[in-house]
């Protein structure tokens, strides 16, 4: 197992607010100490602007590099372009590694990328970074690339960037009524099932177990994980009923595959977090 971290992710954002630095230090710490083994590594290159375009407008690239805020969840901080481009470098080295080495890896970055769409921030998403990491894996030959997301909230950006797609699967599970409102509809390319408000943990789990179903049947060369945890029981700001031994079920499903794969921190902002993140990439690893 990879880590891909850059302590830099940390230094910008508002301990106010529920995607905090706290988020990532405290996992960081966790993990450290567990003794997971594996290795860390920083990503060292920042990606051209070419990479993003992959997946972006260049009217977003632009607005990303100054205020105002884009929306109330999503505020312009000083430097977060450059923040949320280490973010799409950690997850595109994640990415390469998998594809090329077949190699476990998993990005533990800040902001996380799911709900940015081409030509907009929000959500506390400033760029997509599993988007562009797919879209990239196309560029480098994989044929077939699956996303799984199994965040407790859609991700509505990376939808609209791969439907419609030739050699794409997107399936996500998320609740539903929740944020941003959407991820209710089918494609060739896009599958979701949504989970009600305190739905019960079986339930959900059932619905997990059958988009990862769909996964396998795509037969990917390679799948790229956006690994929320805010589907947790303790989680502040959803509604949800995971408990830790599901995420670690996830991470053994994932590990069980036999395709490269890559996985892409999104939310998660209970306290338990880097417990959470832990079990998972345990079983991940076995």
């Amino acid at each position: 197992m990879v880590i891909f971290h850059d302590p830099q992710c940390a230094e910008y954002g508002s301990y106010l607010r529920p995607e905090q630095p706290a988020r990532v230090l405290k996992s960081v710490a966790h993990l450290q100490a567990a003794n997971l083994g594996g290795e860390w590594r920083v990503p060292t290159q920042m990606p051209a602007d070419d990479l993003l375009l992959l997946a972006h407008t260049p009217a977003l690239l632009k607005r990303l590099q100054g205020p105002p805020d884009f929306d109330e969840d999503t505020p312009y901080f000083p430097g977060i372009y450059d923040h949320a481009r280490r973010s799409v470098a950690a997850g595109v080295a994640a990415m390469m590694l998998a594809l090329t080495e077949e190699k476990k890896a998993f990005s533990l970055m800040r902001p996380p990328g799911h709900h940015a769409t081409a030509g907009h921030a929000m959500g506390f998403c400033y760029l997509n970074q599993i988007a562009i990491a797919a879209l990239e894996a196309r560029r480098r030959g994989a044929e077939r690339v699956a996303v799984w997301d199994f965040d407790a909230h859609h991700g509505n950006g990376t939808e609209a960037i791969l439907d419609g797609r030739e050699g794409f699967r997107f399936c996500s599970v998320h609740q539903f009524p929740g944020y941003p409102g959407t991820g209710t509809r089918q494609t060739a390319t896009c599958r979701n099932w949504t989970v009600a408000p305190h739905t019960p943990a079986a339930d959900h789990m059932e619905a997990l177990a059958k988009s990862w179903d769909a996964v396998l049947a795509f037969r990917p060369d390679i799948v790229l994980v956006s690994a929320g945890f805010d589907a947790y029981v303790g989680d502040p700001i959803t509604a949800m009923t995971l408990e830790k031994e599901h995420f670690a079920e996830l991470g053994t499903w994932l590990g069980q595959a036999h395709f490269p794969a890559a996985a892409i921190l999104e939310g998660g902002y209970s306290h338990e977090l880097p417990e959470l993140i832990e079990v998972f990439l345990r079983a991940w690893a076995k």
